[in-house]
């Protein structure tokens, strides 16, 4: 093997225990996922009302850059997708159940934590001022165009938003030296914040709700053991009423 190839082999394996040992990598591997995210949105996205369509398109795909940034540092780490809690376990009904009942558990507390952000910022405020959603306005009336968005949401916000934000952030933090319980508490909290504003184009209203709602979404991460699966399908349930009250409204 040459020297060029040799060192070219090692340098993956380099980047992996760099990853996995120093808090320095750590956080620069956290700090890239969101800031080539907020560039990508910044540098793509338009400034005209009517082009609704083209800037969720450009939100879509900041996270698939997102999302791939994310699995590039589990594969330089050679961990499995099971270090997130992605389980792939022979299904059979009591399973199925099981998994069922609790994404509708956890529904209800993240739209719990959804609402308790809202009686937050209604007390704070003295108004009930209700989350920016005018980026949806294309969705009013249009079937089609509903059918097109709950595809892309069910991506990149229930799966997406879930692995990024549950998943990654919550185990990378933690790996910081966050691992005891109350350093899972601080974790949880961070990434609820995170959470809360990368939802900026909300306003501070959608910034409140969905901080109290990620912070339910981490807290049933943690007691579920990482069980991912049920978060992506309860976060899916959120998101599909979400996108039907926009498209009756």
């Amino acid at each position: 093997m040459s020297l060029e190839k040799q060192g070219n082999n090692e340098t993956p394996i380099l980047l992996g225990k760099l990853l996995k040992t120093n808090n320095f990598a750590k956080i620069s591997e956290i700090v890239l996922v969101f800031l080539v995210a907020f560039v990508f949105i910044n540098v793509f996205k338009s400034d005209q009302e009517s082009d609704l369509l083209y800037n969720q398109a450009i939100i879509w795909f900041a996270n698939i850059i997102m999302l791939s940034i994310v699995f590039i540092g589990l594969k330089l780490r050679r961990q499995s997708l099971s270090h997130f809690g992605f389980s792939f376990k022979k299904f059979n009904w009591k399973f199925g159940l099981k998994t069922f009942l609790q994404s509708i558990l956890v529904f209800i507390l993240a739209v719990a934590g959804f609402i308790i952000g809202s009686i937050i910022m209604a007390n704070i405020t003295g108004i009930p001022e209700s989350s920016d959603m005018s980026g949806y306005d294309y969705l009013k009336n249009n079937i089609w165009m509903l059918f097109l968005t709950l595809g892309g949401v069910y991506i990149v916000s229930s799966f997406g938003e879930e692995v990024i934000y549950r998943a990654f952030l919550i185990n990378r933090i933690s790996e910081l030296g966050l691992s005891s319980k109350k350093g899972k508490i601080i974790t949880v909290i961070i990434s609820a914040a995170i959470f809360g504003l990368a939802h900026y184009n909300w306003g501070i209203m959608g910034i409140v709700q969905t901080g109290f709602m990620g912070l339910a979404l981490g807290f049933c991460y943690i007691y579920l053991k990482k069980r991912i699966w049920v978060l992506i399908i309860a976060h899916a349930y959120m998101d599909t009423i979400l996108m039907l009250q926009l498209y009756f409204s």
